[in-house]
């Protein structure tokens, strides 16, 4: 016999794939004031330098990850900090919930504050340890993560690439043209490169698994460039508006046929939730006339981030094969919302409804690999 769990009132999607956030950034979530290379420096590396304390790795990393639960995420690609605990912490709670997690060891080899500073014949090391303790481990993969190019000389960033081609399946996580005053102090720094996409280019590290976050200030020929790579673009509304640095040209990245996934970018980002992501997306794009359909943002957050990642052979949908990550939405969520998805006339009314209105209290239930990991009726 089978049993009926009868979930009538209430929408299964795929579980929610976040293609770019940052751990260790928890703590400072919604921290007021700053663009982004103050932010930095007033408040991501000072929490980062927390994490050479095994301990807090472990409380962190493990707070992290019943946030995404309770927000109904089951895949993510995940910065650590530079130092090894960081990741070995991640990978072992995300292996106790069984979770598909893609992370990495930050490599900052200057331009950073010297507790978070190592020589880049240290960090590739590190890494190259890491790589053989993790990738490939449950449903666990590992990225090389060099920061952003402002913190990586030539030589870490050649070397990423080398580590990049030592394994099967390995990523490459970073950051792309988020900040005006950013991709001028790339520009500087770099001055033989065409754009600061190219300072990746010719260190060898745009290619198919690789995930650059933001990439808001970037031109044609740039765009042109990932998609002949099969390079990805990790869309991050929520922290593009809260630090300033611009809107996100998604019609453009559409347009040139760049895989394009959506990423909270916790802690500039301000909602762990895919949901409440692509409630932003859809505010960017229309600044830019674009009306994204509410299937289409469904689709950011689910396939589409599976496609960034190129595991859509695996999750991002129910088609026959798939591994079972799903997430029970709730429509009674909130008098608001159920007032509204009430007199919705078809499902892309109520499920738009439900993303712009939806929090984490939208989120009933979310399964990995079939098996029920979080209820939010036994919080």
């Amino acid at each position: 016999s089978v049993d009926i769990d009868d979930q009538r009132g209430r929408l299964l999607v795929p579980g929610f794939i976040d293609t770019h956030v940052h751990y260790a950034q928890t703590d400072i979530i919604a921290s007021h004031g700053d663009q982004l290379l103050d932010w930095l420096k007033h408040y991501a590396w000072p929490a980062e330098m927390r994490f050479a304390d095994d301990a807090v790795c472990r409380e962190v990393a493990e707070f992290f990850l019943q946030q995404l639960l309770a927000n109904g995420t089951t895949t993510a690609c995940v910065f650590a900090t530079v130092h090894q605990g960081s990741v070995e912490a991640l990978f072992e709670a995300a292996a106790g919930y069984r979770l598909r997690l893609i992370a990495g060891k930050v490599l900052m080899d200057r331009n950073c504050p010297a507790e978070l500073q190592e020589p880049w014949q240290e960090g590739a090391a590190r890494s190259a340890d890491l790589i053989e303790r993790w990738h490939g481990k449950d449903r666990l993969a590992y990225a090389l993560t060099p920061r952003f190019a402002p913190t990586s000389s030539e030589e870490q960033l050649v070397s990423s690439a080398d580590l990049l081609g030592s394994r099967p399946g390995l990523y490459l996580q970073t950051h792309l043209a988020e900040n005006r005053a950013e991709c001028d102090w790339v520009a500087g720094l770099f001055p033989e490169a065409r754009s600061y996409l190219d300072v990746y280019d010719r260190a060898g590290l745009v290619g198919a698994r690789s995930i650059f976050a933001h990439g808001i200030h970037i031109d044609a020929a740039d765009r042109q460039r990932l998609a002949a790579a099969d390079a990805a673009l990790s869309f991050c509304p929520t922290s593009n508006l809260f630090l300033g640095s611009g809107l996100f040209d998604y019609p453009a990245a559409r347009a040139a046929g760049i895989r394009v996934g959506l990423g909270t970018d916790v802690g500039a980002g301000t909602r762990f939730g895919l949901p409440a992501t692509a409630a932003e997306a859809y505010k960017v794009a229309r600044l830019q006339d674009y009306a994204l359909d509410p299937f289409e943002a469904l689709y950011l957050a689910t396939l589409g981030g599976a496609r960034a990642l190129h595991i859509e052979d695996r999750v991002g949908s129910f088609a026959a094969g798939k591994e079972a990550d799903c997430v029970l939405l709730d429509y009674n969520a909130s008098p608001l919302i159920a007032r509204r998805t009430a007199n919705a006339n078809d499902l892309a009314h109520k499920l738009f409804a439900l993303l712009m209105l939806g929090d984490e209290r939208a989120v009933a239930a979310t399964y990995v690999l079939g098996e029920k990991v979080y209820d939010r009726s036994r919080k």
